[in-house]
Formats: structure tokens, C-alpha cells, sequence
């Protein structure tokens, strides 16, 4: 720690020297630029809040009286399904990615890897890894790099399962889409079981001992890892500097899943359009008993981030099917898929992957039917 605090204060110094270098001219345009910066906040955000506001009007406006399609009609129904759900979607994105990559900003990785390796925790280590999980914008197989990291970084291997488990269930992706098209009641009960799934799936999984486990490659990384030097100082920047970096990565979220929001809503819309009434009802009904375990083992097979499956979702709730059996659907889709258990095969041993994904399968059922009582 007194090597971390001696590098940033020569950093700190580093930084200072720099900006003493800097002619009066360039820090007049750089104060220029902020201004800019906030003036453009200040027109854009409220044009964005009201665009979210009328959004229905105008998508059924463009879908009925433009290109004239009739609301009575499959295809209509199916267009004006796609253009309001996809603008919500990505405004919503936007909006809460940028908001999430203020607090990721300020309370990054690295410095959690330290902080839960050096602190007496309580079991709160099991939480913030959960929560920190929930923050950071990645599927199951793009969160597996930071498993990686936290294994590293020393960090016990339960505590690791907890940000594994909850990092490609719940996330501002999920978040958002969730607030948009279920509400708010539905986004808190969703967003919390899945931050306390992660915690408890954690502490047991911890509980084990199943270090043994990890894969050959993963060990030797763990043993032979040095802690690599932090660059801290970059929270001494004020926050009009980073705010630039903080839109643009908001933006990049926005545009890497605009594929998939593309696509689940392209698919969700073909489904609200054309799929009869009773089609899922039929098999994943309240009244089957199998009707949530049949839906994580359909879900298995298949792969798609929070983007790309919450639309699709939406049309099996409008279709009947209860919306803990579609959330559970959901989450076995997205935190149990093929591709997951096939890059997790790098890091862990196949018996590892087996009591991972048969204790996350367990929570997955038993919160699916926790969700049909309470929603």
C-alpha cells in the first residue's frame, strides 16, 4: 500500500507539472470546451427526455398515418411494436449506461480488487462484488476476462462467483430495457434477487472450497501473479474533464449492443405481430407446475445478452406466460448458456462448472417461482 500511495503522489506531481506547462491560452480553450460541454447537456438531455415522453404518440403517428399501416393488421401491429420499443430501449440505454459509467468512474475494478484483499469485510465483500457485478456492463462470456482478474488479484473464489453470477444477470442493459417495458416494481424485484442471487450463490460456492478446481492455467496465473501497479490518479481528475470519456463510453455501450437490441426486438416484434394469443401460454402456463424448471432447461441451449432477450420477454408476459416463469427464462438464457460453460472450460475443471451452473440452475427455478407470487 505505501508503494501504491507513493506512485500516485508522484503521479499527482507528474500531473501538476503538466498543467503549469500549460499556456494561459490552451487553458482558455480547454474552459471553453466545458462550457460547450455543459451548454449541450443542458439543450440535449431535456430534448431527449421529451422525445422519451411522446415517444407513443409519435411512433404511432409515423406506423399509422405515414406509411399507413392499419393497427388492426399483423404487420402493423408488429412495426409499431419494433420502432417504439427500439427507440425506448436505446434511450433508456443510453441514459442509465452513462449514468452507471459515472459510478464505474469513480469506483473501478482494480481499486475493489484492493480494497476487498486488504479489508476485514463481514461477509460485505460477498455484497459489493454482487453489486459491483450489477454496475458493469458485460454478458456471461465477456465477464469471465474480469474473473480472471479478481482470481489474480487474490480475491476469494467465492467472492469472484458472486460478481460472476450477477454480472450477466442484472446490469444497466437489463435495468433499463426492465424499466421500460415491465415497470418499476417488476426493475427493483428483478435488479435485487439478482444482486442477492450473486451473494448467496457466492457464499455457498465459497462455502466448498473449490479452488482445487480451477483449471491448471488459472492456478499458476494466481500463483505466480504480481500486483500490478494502479493508476490512481486518475480520480484526481475533475469531473467536467472525465465527463467527455464518460458519454462516449455510454455511447459505445449503446452502440455494441444495438445489434442485439436490433435483433431481440425484431424478433419480440415478430412475435407480438404474428404469434397466436395462446402459442406460450400453452406450454409455460401458471397452472403447470414444470412450466418454470422447463423453461431454464429450454433457455440452456440458447445465448443472447440482456439486449437481445428482454424483448422477447415482453411478448411471452403479452402472450399469457407469467412474467417470474418469463424472468427465469430470462436468466437461464443469459447467466447458463453453452458458450459460457465452453469459456468457462478455460478457467475451471468441468466438476467445477457442473455444481456452478446446478446451484445457479436451483436459485434460478426457486426466484422464478418467488416472482409468480410476488408480481
Amino acid at each position: 500500500m505505501n508503494k501504491l500511495n507513493s506512485l500516485l503522489k508522484r503521479e499527482s506531481k507528474a500531473n501538476n507539472a503538466t498543467c503549469a506547462l500549460e499556456s494561459p491560452e490552451e487553458v482558455h480553450q480547454r474552459d471553453k470546451s466545458k462550457i460547450r460541454l455543459v451548454v449541450s447537456i443542458a439543450i440535449v438531455l431535456p430534448l431527449i427526455i421529451a422525445l422519451y415522453h411522446y415517444l407513443p404518440g409519435l411512433v404511432d403517428a409515423f406506423t399509422y398515418n405515414f406509411i399507413n399501416l392499419k393497427p388492426a393488421s399483423h404487420l402493423g401491429a408488429a412495426i409499431n411494436f419494433f420502432f417504439y420499443d427500439t427507440i425506448k430501449i436505446l434511450i433508456l440505454l443510453f441514459l442509465i449506461s452513462s449514468l452507471m459509467g459515472i459510478i464505474n468512474a469513480y469506483f473501478p475494478v482494480d481499486r475493489l480488487r484492493i480494497y476487498l484483499t486488504t479489508k476485514k469485510m463481514y461477509g460485505l465483500e460477498y455484497f459489493f462484488a454482487s453489486f459491483f457485478g450489477a454496475v458493469t456492463p458485460f454478458c456471461s462470456c465477456s465477464s469471465i476476462p474480469l474473473f480472471i482478474g479478481f482470481v489474480k488479484g487474490g480475491i476469494p473464489l467465492g467472492v469472484t462467483f458472486a460478481y460472476l453470477i450477477t454480472s450477466p444477470l442484472v446490469n444497466e442493459v437489463a435495468v433499463a430495457m426492465f424499466l421500460g417495458l415491465f415497470g418499476l416494481k417488476a426493475t427493483i424485484i428483478y435488479a435485487g434477487s439478482g444482486i442477492l442471487m450473486g451473494m448467496i450463490g457466492g457464499i455457498v460456492l465459497g462455502k466448498l472450497k473449490l479452488d482445487k478446481y480451477l483449471s491448471d492455467w488459472v492456478r499458476q496465473i494466481q500463483e505466480n501473479a504480481i500486483q500490478e501497479n494502479e493508476e490512481w490518479n486518475s480520480e484526481k481528475m475533475p469531473f467536467l474533464d472525465r465527463l467527455p470519456a464518460i458519454i462516449k463510453d455510454g455511447w459505445d455501450i449503446v452502440r455494441k449492443v444495438l445489434l442485439y437490441v436490433i435483433i431481440g426486438i425484431a424478433v419480440g416484434a415478430a412475435m407480438h405481430g404474428y404469434v397466436p394469443e395462446n402459442f406460450f401460454a400453452d406450454f409455460l402456463s401458471a397452472d403447470k407446475w414444470y412450466a418454470i424448471p422447463l423453461a431454464v432447461i429450454l433457455a440452456v441451449p440458447m445465448y443472447a445478452n440482456a439486449a437481445g432477450i428482454v424483448p422477447v420477454i415482453q411478448v411471452f408476459v403479452a402472450k399469457g406466460v407469467p412474467l417470474g416463469t418469463a424472468i427465469a427464462f430470462m436468466m437461464a438464457v443469459v447467466g447458463l448458456s453453452l458458450p459460457e460453460a465452453t469459456l468457462l472450460k478455460k478457467v475451471m475443471k468441468w466438476k467445477l462448472i457442473g455444481v456452478f451452473f446446478g446451484i445457479i440452475t436451483l436459485f434460478i427455478i426457486v426466484l422464478g417461482y418467488l416472482f409468480n407470487l410476488v408480481l
